[in-house]
Parts: C-alpha cells; sequence; structure tokens
C-alpha cells in the first residue's frame, strides 16, 4: 500500500537501545499515523541521503550517528544529554527524582551510612549521584561516592572485569555497616551484589542495594533479586514523540529539556530490609508496609509496638523524621501512585484498596501529597 502523502516519515537514530523507549514511540507513532524507519541501533548503518520530517536520537557514544543527525537539519528530539552543545530540543529522565525515591526508600528503613557508586563518566550517572547525594544531605546524611574510572586501580580492557571486582569488594570491606547503596544502573548494581558475595557481606542484612532503570532479565529468579528504579522509558519514548509532533507541526521548542520522572521503585530482596534497631518502631513500620491498604489508624500502631502514642511518635521522629501518621500517609500515598499507573480501578474502589474511608478523604490527601487530583496523575502518567 503507497503511504499518505500526508503521514510523516520519522527516522529513529538512537545510539543506544532499550524497547520499552521503542514501544512508547510505536505507542505514539500508531495513534499518529507516522511511518517509522527502521530502527538504527540493530546494526549501526547510518542511512546517509535520508530525507524525511523528523528524527527522534538517543545520541549516545559514536559521533557518526551524532553528526548525520546534525546534517540532517530537520525538527529532531534527543533523549540524551551527552553531547549538550548540540541544541537539540530534548525529553530526559529525571534522575534527580529516581535518585530520591531510591533516598526515601533507604532513609525510611532508618539506615545511617549511604554510598553511591559508579563505573564511568556518564552524564545519567553524574545526575543519578547528584541527586541522591544531594536528596541524603537534605534529610541529614552524607554519602560517599565510589568511582572506579577515577580510582587507581582502573584499568581497560581484558582485565578490567576482575579488577574492577577486587577493587569493588576491597572497598565494600572498609565501609561501615550496615550500609543502603545506590548503584548508577542495573549492571552496576550486580557489579556490587557480585563483590559482596565474593567476599561474603550479606545482602540485604549487611548491604542494601538499588539499582536502576530496571532491565536485568528474570531479576526474580536471581538469588537476591535486585531491586531497581523503573525509569518510565516508554512514557520517555511517547513524549518525546510527541514533543517532536509539536516541532514538525511548527512550534517553538521548550527552552529546557522536558523531565519524565521514574514510575516508581521495584522493590526486591536486596533492599527490602530494616535497619532500624529500635523494635517498636520496626513492629510499627512493618506493620504499615505490610498493612497501610487497610483501614488502619494509629491506635493499631501504638497496640503492634507495645508502646505509649506519645512514646511511639517521639521515637518515629527519632528513626526516622517522621511520625507514624506521616510515615502511613506515605505509604498509601505510593501505593495510590502505582495503583493509578497501572489499573484502570475507579477513584472510588481505588481509595479503599489503599486504606482510605472515603473517595473524597483520598482525593484531599492525593492533591496535598502531589499538587494534583489522582484523576490528573492518572492521565499525566497515561502518555
Amino acid at each position: 500500500m503507497p503511504r499518505s502523502k500526508q503521514q510523516k516519515r520519522v527516522l529513529i537514530a538512537l545510539g543506544w537501545y532499550d524497547y520499552r523507549l521503542h514501544q512508547g514511540i510505536a505507542k505514539y507513532a500508531q495513534e499518529h499515523n507516522w511511518y517509522l524507519s527502521a530502527n538504527l541501533a540493530r546494526e549501526k548503518v547510518i542511512p546517509w541521503g535520508w530525507e524525511g520530517d523528523g528524527v527522534l536520537a538517543w545520541l549516545g557514544a559514536g559521533d557518526d550517528l551524532a553528526e548525520f543527525v546534525a546534517q540532517v537539519k530537520r525538527p529532531t528530539v534527543d533523549f540524551s544529554f551527552r553531547r549538550p552543545h548540540l541544541k537539540f530540543p530534548r525529553v530526559l529522565e529525571d534522575h534527580a527524582h529516581a535518585a530520591e525515591l531510591v533516598a526515601e526508600h533507604f532513609h525510611c528503613r532508618g539506615f545511617r551510612n549511604y554510598l553511591f557508586y559508579s563505573d564511568a563518566a556518564n552524564w545519567s550517572y553524574e545526575e543519578r549521584g547528584q541527586g541522591f547525594v544531594e536528596s541524603l544531605k537534605r534529610k541529614g546524611h552524607a554519602c560517599e561516592w565510589l568511582r572506579w574510572h577515577q580510582s587507581e586501580a582502573f584499568c581497560t580492557g581484558r582485565e578490567e572485569w576482575k579488577r574492577k571486582r577486587s577493587w569493588l569488594a576491597a572497598e565494600l570491606k572498609r565501609v561501615p555497616k550496615p550500609i543502603a547503596i545506590f548503584a548508577a544502573n542495573d549492571e552496576q548494581a550486580l557489579d556490587v551484589l557480585e563483590s559482596c558475595e565474593r567476599v561474603g557481606i550479606a545482602v540485604p542484612d549487611q548491604v542494601a542495594l538499588v539499582g536502576a532503570e530496571n532491565y536485568l532479565m528474570a531479576a526474580d529468579t536471581m538469588h537476591t533479586p535486585l531491586s531497581s528504579v523503573d525509569t518510565n522509558l516508554q512514557v520517555l519514548g511517547y513524549r518525546g514523540a510527541a514533543l517532536l509532533d509539536e516541532l514538525m507541526g511548527g512550534k517553538r521548542a521548550p527552552r529546557e529539556p522536558v523531565r519524565i520522572p521514574a514510575a516508581g521503585l521495584v522493590i526486591r530482596k536486596s533492599s527490602d530490609i530494616l535497619a532500624v534497631k529500635h523494635s517498636g518502631v520496626a513492629k510499627g513500620l512493618r506493620f504499615i508496609w505490610e498493612h497501610g491498604h487497610e483501614p488502619i489508624s494509629v491506635k493499631d500502631l501504638v497496640d503492634i509496638s507495645g508502646m505509649s502514642r506519645r512514646g511511639l511518635h517521639k521515637a518515629f521522629q527519632e528513626q526516622i523524621d517522621r511520625t507514624p501518621g506521616q510515615e502511613l500517609h506515605r505509604v498509601r500515598i505510593e501505593r495510590a501512585k502505582k495503583l493509578l499507573a497501572e489499573s484502570n480501578e475507579k477513584i472510588e474502589v481505588l481509595a479503599g484498596m489503599c486504606g482510605y474511608q472515603s473517595a473524597n478523604s483520598f482525593c484531599v490527601a492525593f492533591k496535598h501529597s502531589t499538587g494534583v487530583s489522582p484523576r490528573k496523575f492518572r492521565e499525566e502518567m497515561a502518555h
């Protein structure tokens, strides 16, 4: 069937590839009848001489691809910030938001020792690390940053894998325990996990660990499944395509990159532990995490902990910097966000699934916490 003259031709020029990004782009293309080129990431073939209406690019490694996209001179959206000197409009992951989710996850579990690990000078790793350090600083905690590529042991080539693991194992033996570690991505989290196993450091008992991007195959079949941030790549692809459509329609480019917040934290065994030593607070936290979706109250927490209301309130603030009621509220709102993004349940039904007595009380609490209504949040997450 011949292609319509009105049909937009869009080139996908991805120097880095993830199927979820591609799915988001494909969803928008199907909804708007675009003609998409074949993905360039498969064989790195650059189509010099290509003509069309717009380009969706991830300009990672490879200057030849960046050179090609620049000379095409068509509306372009870049999903990467590796080359800030190229003044393309960009749609990027909100790495600071992802880091905040991880910092909050560790903080509410009572950790006092923190570390960020990265193995290369990559813009996204730097943003995640800076976001993690700054988020913890706001909570009153310091964070060490281990950079393999800046260590004295650093090398490349055939010896790199072994030397990196040996160096990392020695560093992990040195740091105080228990410690919470955020790795720049899942592959680097795997470096940490396997280095811990090599020297007998228990995960999550001594080292609680979270990665990013949630891309490991069959993660739940691992001996110690890795927690990871879902960086919302399908929405990233969809929003990037939507911005490109606007540019092809003549709209002006935004001055700043559009940032897409993470979808959430996928909690698995590697970080599912409490570092809180106070038994009453630990009992209260576990009860909230397991029953927060039920219509429980602070009175139930008082009964579970075996403490007075005033004593529990004070202990919670000392251990995790929030009251029992605030932690219950936080857990319910996080559950609501996940359900809003992943299900089509009516707001009235969803309110009950999150422990609220009515849809009205749920909507008020949700908007107070997030700044938007549940319905608006669902609409934003849908695209």
